[in-house]
């Protein structure tokens, strides 16, 4: 904690000369102002006392005081009782202008001619960040607070903050990762989607997306044509498009990807088989079969996200790398969905020749993911608590997905749902004619958070009558309630009780 008397932290903020034109009194008055407009000064860090800097800045300590009782009449300070002086948070919140200050021109640079790519320019996430105040929220990828494993989490982290623990993960690992991790994604992860792996064919990334885009930066370039699903994972066509890569939109069935119509330059295919982005529907086995036979065939690369499939299902629960014979499928998967997604803990399943690149290459971009989170996981899965998490909230999604769609049928009967197994959200497909996006303002304004489909099709001429509903964050009984309010928004009139 930051206290008054760490010079250190005070040192590089006044510069008082007694051949300025201005007082002393002026002078610290002006340093202070300039440190508080700058973000300099904490509202939660006290000012060092007057004798104190009176001391370090060689003046009497009455200059101090006058400097300080000034600024509190101006409001930039505040004076608490026996615990000293401190920035006015109004202050931060609103800064105002030093009297006399006037704007300074900038000499600016043209960022656009520096930099060699322009994410900003891709589509934006739609995730809503207010969506925990809201009544109904529909969300998909977040965390339900009450399903959240509080006391067990708490126990994993209090048993990596024990002093042995510690020496295991303070130091800097370089490209490895937790050995226990490892261990525990090789044990039990990975043995229920029917993968055997070796620890050297695995390597733990920040999430699902930090893999997809390091994968995109190990294998495509320019030249390169990635076929994905259509509609498809958006943030991981932007992953491959920062690259220079060309999409190649490939529709999608009642089976899955439809492995004829992949584009024949495609070297790569990127995939959701377990359950599909954003539909849900899992991909067949005949179909699976048929994209590893083209693959083979045609020598592409296969990049399995295992999206949404860490949960007991009807689904098929056996990943398409569990069937691949030839090696040509990149497995990518993560805790999001069942652990918390704040947590960012992923990780890629490839040969060991691959592996070692992306340890090189992640060596470049953050070394490794923090390692006291990686042996709290890592504790959290050794312990069973995971085991544990996965059937509780698998039986409360179930639940919730049976609710839904009753509630759909009951308030939305126009509007056709995807018959999914399984999966943490509802695909919906509205009347011709729908604009979702126009009924996602009106519900928003309803309390009701949805998700307008239209973001996950390539195409510019995008289909704007669908919509997805997420399970993971809302209750059982706002279900139904939430269903009534949307199809309010939609302009329907709900169904008498």
């Amino acid at each position: 904690m930051t206290h008054r008397n760490d010079t250190a932290i005070w040192s590089g903020l006044f510069h008082i000369s007694p051949d300025s034109g201005q007082t002393l009194q002026a002078q610290i008055r002006q340093a202070i102002v300039a440190a508080i407009l700058d973000r300099q000064i904490a509202a939660s860090m006290p000012l060092p006392s007057c004798r104190i800097l009176a001391e370090k800045l060689g003046v009497a300590r009455g200059t101090v005081v006058l400097a300080f009782q000034q600024l509190v009449d101006q409001g930039f300070l505040v004076a608490r009782e026996r615990r000293g002086h401190f920035v006015n948070p109004e202050v931060l919140a609103t800064p105002p202008k030093p009297e006399g200050a006037q704007p300074q021109p900038l000499r600016g640079v043209d960022w656009a001619k520096r930099r060699a790519m322009t994410p900003s320019a891709l589509p934006p996430s739609r995730k809503q960040e207010n969506w925990i105040k809201t009544s109904y929220p529909f969300v998909y990828g977040q965390f339900d607070p009450s399903l959240f494993p509080t006391a067990e989490w708490r126990e994993c982290n209090r048993m990596a903050l024990a002093v042995l623990e510690i020496r295991n993960w303070a130091a800097d690992m370089v490209d490895r990762d937790d050995p226990l991790l490892i261990e525990q994604i090789q044990a039990r992860l990975l043995p229920r989607r029917g993968i055997f792996a070796s620890p050297d064919e695995i390597i733990v990334t920040l999430g699902a997306q930090n893999a997809i885009f390091m994968l995109a930066q190990l294998l495509a370039t320019k030249q390169s044509v990635v076929a994905m699903e259509d509609p498809g994972y958006p943030d991981a066509r932007s992953a491959f498009k920062l690259m220079g890569a060309r999409i190649a939109p490939t529709p999608v069935d009642e089976h899955g990807l439809v492995v004829k119509s992949i584009d024949p330059d495609a070297q790569t295919v990127f995939v959701t088989p377990s359950h599909h982005c954003p539909t849900m529907v899992p991909m067949s086995l005949a179909r699976r079969e048929e994209l590893l036979a083209d693959a083979e065939r045609n020598d592409r690369i296969i990049i399995e996200d295992g999206y949404d499939s860490q949960l007991f299902d009807d689904a098929p629960q056996q990943a398409l790398k569990s069937i691949d014979r030839t090696g040509r499928v990149i497995y990518v998967g993560s805790l999001s969905k069942t652990l918390a997604p704040g947590l960012r803990m992923g990780f890629i399943v490839a040969p060991a020749e691959l592996v070692a690149e992306l340890r090189a290459l992640r060596r470049f971009m953050l070394r490794h993911p923090p390692a006291n989170n990686q042996r709290a996981v890592a504790l959290f899965l050794s312990l069973g608590h995971h085991d544990a998490l996965v059937r509780r909230l698998s039986t409360a999604f179930a639940e919730r997905r049976t609710r839904l769609v009753q509630a759909i049928d009951a308030f939305l009967p126009d509007w056709r749902s995807t018959d999914s197994a399984g999966g943490t959200s509802i695909w919906l497909e509205g009347p011709r004619g729908t604009n979702a996006r126009g009924i996602a303002e009106a519900a928003a304004s309803r309390s009701v958070l949805i998700e307008p489909g239209d973001r996950f099709f390539e195409a510019a001429d995008k289909p704007t009558r669908f919509m997805r509903l997420g399970i993971s964050s809302i209750a059982l009984q706002h279900i139904e309630p939430g269903i009534r309010e949307l199809a309010t928004a939609a302009g329907r009139r709900p169904a008498a009780a």
